[in-house]
């Protein structure tokens, strides 16, 4: 199989969409989850019903996908310790991987399965409650078992404060120290309808703080539709010396948290940023089906990607950017 970097440099790739939707269009049980203490802990599937978890990897390869996530979203001890199973998170981790890699197989098919690695449900700056070394250490088994398990990529997803996105990436690097070996990172921000992460950060600024640790990507995902994201995605394609992903939800939840945009319409507004050459890579959060990605497959196919390219000025930032150069002294 082709390396994601080559692969990247051909088409634009596409990812998966959701996985919490299809399980919920499951119905499933609290028997299924393996007790009603453990109902609601998707991750807890991967032992009790990793058939089903398995059956949704497949349907969104049959779709089209070039990537699919595991399961792990929320698969940190830190997490896990809501249903007392913090004790599994490197098992439930490597479990994860193993099946989407056998979903891939069982197709015959050329994807890439990424290690998806959430923000937890707690962070430093915005909710407080763990230290920088506790998100070290809980990103550190995350990755550890999504390696043993033979993903291809490791992708930190929805990340809405800096300070735990450079603990996973601390804990990340740690983990490809102990266990000799190296993958690609995708790093995937939040972006919320006021235009920064819950942590007051722009795109621009987002970027640049984590621009030093090379990740094969950086985009955004989650939070919003297609329309809120526009802007926020052409800055990050003008500034990003990497590729640059993209997958929305499938609009904004109403007040039953239930999603309206339909996969022709997503189609069509995704459609808009590969055309723009603002994109690399396009899928699906929140609310997006296998039928959502099939119309997303079928609408960017002829495009091209984004083709990366190389800034000359320098730039640092805080909670927003700053671009100077000799111009600008002092500083």
């Amino acid at each position: 199989m082709k390396t994601l970097d080559k692969a990247l440099k051909e088409r634009i790739l596409l990812l998966d969409g959701a996985m919490g939707t299809m399980i919920q269009q499951r119905d499933l049980t609290a028997e299924d989850f393996g007790g009603e203490e453990f109902e609601g802990c998707n991750e807890y599937l991967v032992v009790t019903r990793p058939d089903v978890i398995q059956a949704i990897h497949e349907e969104y390869i049959i779709a089209g996908s070039d990537i699919i996530e595991t399961n792990t979203f929320g698969a940190t001890n830190i997490v896990l310790s809501d249903y007392n199973l913090q004790h599994l998170d490197i098992e439930l981790n490597e479990r994860a991987a193993r099946i989407a890699k056998q979903a891939v197989q069982s197709l015959g098919k050329e994807v890439y399965v990424a290690g998806a690695m959430g923000p937890t449900t707690k962070a430093i700056s915005v909710t407080g409650g763990v230290t920088f070394e506790e998100l070290i250490t809980a990103y550190n088994r995350q990755a550890t078992g999504l390696i043993n398990g033979g993903v291809d990529v490791l992708l930190v997803e929805t990340c809405q404060d800096m300070r735990n996105v450079k603990a996973a990436c601390i804990g990340i690097s740690h983990a490809f120290k102990d266990l000799n070996t190296s993958l690609p990172v995708m790093i995937s921000g939040t972006i919320e309808p006021m235009g920064t992460t819950l942590a007051g950060q722009t795109i621009d600024a987002f970027y640049l703080a984590i621009e030093h640790i090379s990740p094969i990507s950086i985009g955004l995902n989650c939070a919003t539709g297609p329309e809120f994201m526009r802007d926020h995605v052409r800055s990050l394609s003008d500034l990003s010396e990497t590729y640059v992903s993209c997958y929305p939800n499938a609009g904004l939840p109403d007040e039953d948290g239930h999603y309206h945009e339909s996969p022709d319409s997503l189609a069509k507004k995704v459609r808009d940023f590969a055309e723009q050459g603002w994109v690399n890579i396009i899928g699906g959060c929140c609310g997006t089906t296998p039928d959502h990605i099939k119309a997303m497959k079928e609408a960017i196919s002829e495009i091209k990607p984004r083709q990366l390219k190389k800034r000359i000025d320098h730039a640092v930032s805080g909670l927003e950017s700053l671009r100077y150069d000799d111009s600008m002294r002092p500083l």
